[in-house]
This record gives structure tokens, sequence and C-alpha cells, in this order.
């Protein structure tokens, strides 16, 4: 059995990693643009901080709609079917274009819509010409989205990792170049981190469609052009991914909810929170990967009719989370004043942030148990449940009691975080009881690809 569980680990690990280090890649992207907006002016750090918050709804719901190509991939390479996934692709081209459109759209009523969020006076103007210019950059992440998911269900995660090492490079100096007016280009600030952001997707599309064309891995995606629509597919694609796409936004807008409430404490309250919050989000990228992974593995396993094996890898995978997540957890139990530190040199934000890095430290288990189970479910093509869990959990449970512990019991920012932890929790538990019920099931019970 121990050498059953460190070949599966293995085989989880080679997947995740790669998956890892894309993710925090992306996450620097953000990082940069953030230290490079502060090197202009308020102003323009002000407006990259409201317009991110703006265009990643969109790009959110269609990740989470375009993650069930990696499930329904999984299952199709599985069994074989090749076939199936040329035809899944040739749909998930025309999802993909109509989710570019929609999103476009979106952005252009959230610009007009600015003026009800009563801006201070210049951050609205700068914050619409930098949301508008990433617009430009929408479809084509939407369609590398499409494709990056394709390529995890076939269980290469490689290339993702390297384009998103490449485009943290371009994304530097697309800023370098755009924001502070180097080679010829006018000074644009904001915008110009909007342009160079706009840029390095469509940069991350171009890489990924020639890798993907040119090797091997790919060739039976490519056999036929692309086909009339076949409703039946997309129907399926929705409703695997839509219920992911709800769970996306509803988790990140329990987090956006709780720094609300933290805003209505004081600025130091919000500042610790916001050096807490982007501890603990780059330690979660360590489980998102494994998640990631988990999701193709189990996929793999029910595509190819072995449906004894879908418990045991599933449950690995959770396995490997929690235990990396206690690593990441006794790091911050152990040198919270270094990390810290590396953020601000206050002293009030740092004893604050210091306090609820130990909160943070305790949802790290949670944290990652949850959203590897919902990996494991995902590979099953169960999201109806865990979006339910999402929306109940922690916007019926969680929030309220941060709300009530927070304010009503004086208990201040520890206490919004503990609605936090509680809710993170009891979603871990639901989660791995959900996969534990469906994964007992005999053989041929178990959802499997259509």
């Amino acid at each position: 059995m121990r050498d059953r569980i460190t070949r599966e680990l293995k085989r989880n690990a080679a997947l995740a990693g790669p998956i890892v280090l894309a993710q925090v890649a992306q996450v620097a992207m953000g990082f940069t643009d953030t230290v490079m907006a502060g090197r202009i002016s308020p102003l323009d750090l002000g407006a990259i901080a409201v317009g991110v918050n703006l265009w990643i709804l969109p790009y959110l719901f269609s990740l989470g709609l375009l993650m069930a190509v990696s499930s329904m991939t999984s299952h199709y390479f599985g069994a074989a079917r090749f076939s199936a996934i040329r035809d899944l692709m040739r749909q998930v081209g025309w999802l993909a274009l109509i989710l570019g459109i929609l999103s476009v759209a979106v952005i252009g009523l959230m610009i007009r819509g600015l003026g009800l969020l009563n801006l201070e006076d210049g951050i609205e103007q700068a914050t619409a010409a930098y949301v508008s210019a990433v617009a430009f950059g929408l479809p084509a992440v939407i369609g590398y989205l499409a494709l990056r998911f394709l390529s995890e269900g076939l269980g290469y995660t490689k290339p993702m990792m390297l384009i998103q090492l490449i485009a943290l490079g371009a994304n530097v100096l697309g800023n370098w170049v755009f924001m502070f007016g180097k080679l010829g280009f006018p000074a644009m600030g904001a915008e110009g981190a909007g342009w160079a952001t706009a840029l390095v997707m469509w940069l991350q599309l171009i890489l990924l469609l020639g890798y993907s064309y040119r090797h091997r891995r790919y060739r039976f995606v490519w056999i036929t052009p692309l086909a009339r629509r076949d409703w039946s597919r997309i129907r399926e694609l929705l409703r695997v991914g839509t219920p992911i796409a709800v769970t996306l936004v509803a988790e990140v807008g329990m987090f956006a909810a709780v720094a609300l409430l933290m805003g209505t404490l004081g600025v130091t309250e919000v500042a610790a929170h916001q050096v807490a919050l982007n501890v603990a989000a780059m330690a979660f990228m360590i489980p998102l990967g494994i998640s990631s992974a988990t999701t193709v593995r189990v996929g793999h396993a029910i595509g190819e009719g072995r449906t004894g094996v879908v418990r045991f890898r599933g449950l690995v995978g959770i396995g490997f989370a929690a235990a990396c997540m206690m690593v990441t957890a006794s790091v911050l139990f152990l040198f919270p004043e270094q990390i810290v530190a590396i953020y601000t040199r206050d002293a009030a934000v740092q004893a604050l942030a210091v306090q609820l890095l130990f909160m943070a430290a305790v949802f790290q288990l949670s944290d990652g148990i949850q959203i590897s189970a919902n990996g494991a479910l995902r590979g099953m093509k169960d999201t109806l449940f865990p979006m339910g869990i999402t929306l109940g959990v922690y916007w019926l449970m969680g929030l309220p009691l941060s709300w009530y512990l927070g304010f009503e019991r004086h208990i201040g920012p520890q206490g919004l975080w503990m609605g936090l932890v509680a809710g993170l929790t009891l979603s871990a538990v639901l989660l791995v009881w959900r996969f534990l019920a469906l994964s007992r099931r005999p053989a041929g019970s178990v959802p499997a690809s259509d």
C-alpha cells in the first residue's frame, strides 16, 4: 500500500507542480502591476486596485465555466475516446467566442456604471481607461483558458508553466514601456498597465495555440475544422461548468465582502487584512494546483472504467493537499513577524497582521482540504453540490458569523476572520463527506463521461 500511495503522489505532484508555478507567476503579474503603479502615483495605484475588481468578475466566471473542459476531457482521454475530445473542442471554440463577446459587453456596462461608486476625482477616468484596455485582451485569455484546460485534461501541464513564466517577464517589460513611457511610447500610467495586460493575454493565446498545433500530443484535436454548433454538447458544458463558475465568484465574493466590512473598522485594519490575505492567497496556490491534478487523475480513472481507483486517487490528492498546508500553517505559526515585515514597517499594521496570520494558519488545513475535495468531485463531474455548499456555508453561515463576531460581539478583525475559518472548515467537512459518499457507490453508478 505504501508503494502504491507513493506512486500516486508522484503522479499527482508531476501534474500539480507546473500548475502551482504557473499560478504563482500569474499572481506575481498582479503584484508587479501594483508595485510599478505605486512608483508613479496613488491615483494610478487606486485605479488599478478598483479596476482589477471589475474585470476579474467576468474573467473568473469564464474561468469556472471552462474548467468543465478539464473534467470532460479527462474522462474522454481515460476512455481513449479521442474523437469525443475533438468534438468537444469544436463546441468549446463556440463557447469561448460567446464568452469573449459577453465579457467585453459586461466590461462596457461596468465602465458606464463607475459613476455610481462615487470615486475620488481622477480615479474614475483612470479606472475606465485601465479597464477598457484590459477588455481588449479578455477574448484572448478566454481562448487561452479553453486550451489550457484541454491540456490539463490530457495530463500535460508543463506548457502552461512555461507560457506563464514568459508572460510574467513580458508583463514587466510591457509595464515599463507603456506605464513609464519608454521606447518612444507616451507614459500612460494605469492605462499602460491595462494595455500591457491585454497584450500579454494575446501572447499567451498565441504561444499555446502554436504549441498545441505543432505538438503531436494534440494531433487528434486538429484533424477537422470548427463544426456547426452542437447545442447538446454546449448544454453539457454549461451543466458542468456553470456551478463551478458560480462557486468561484461566490467564494471570491465572500472574501471581498469581508474586506468591505474590514474597511468600516479603519485604515490599519484594512491594511493588516490585505497583508494577511495576500500571504494566504500565495499559500493557496499549492492546494489549487493539487486540486487540478486530482481532477485529472480521478477523471482518467473514471474514463478508464476503473471505478475502484476513483476513491484512492481522490483521497491521495486530498491527503497530499492537507500535508502541504500543514507545512504552510507551521511556517505562518513560526515566522509571522518576519513575513509581515516584508510587506510593511508600520508597527500598528504589523501587530494586527501578525494576529491575523495566526488565524490564516488555522484555516490552512481546511482550505487545502476543501479545494482538493472540490477537485476530486469535479473529476467526477459533480459540480452542483459543491456550488450549493459554497452558497450555503459561505454566504448563509460564514459571512453572517463574521459580521456577528466582528461587530455584535466586538471582537473586531479577528472576529471577521473567525467567520472565514468556520465557513472553510464546514465546507471541507461537507465536501469530503460528499466525495466519500459518491466514491462508495458500486461500479457503474459513479458519474462517468457521456
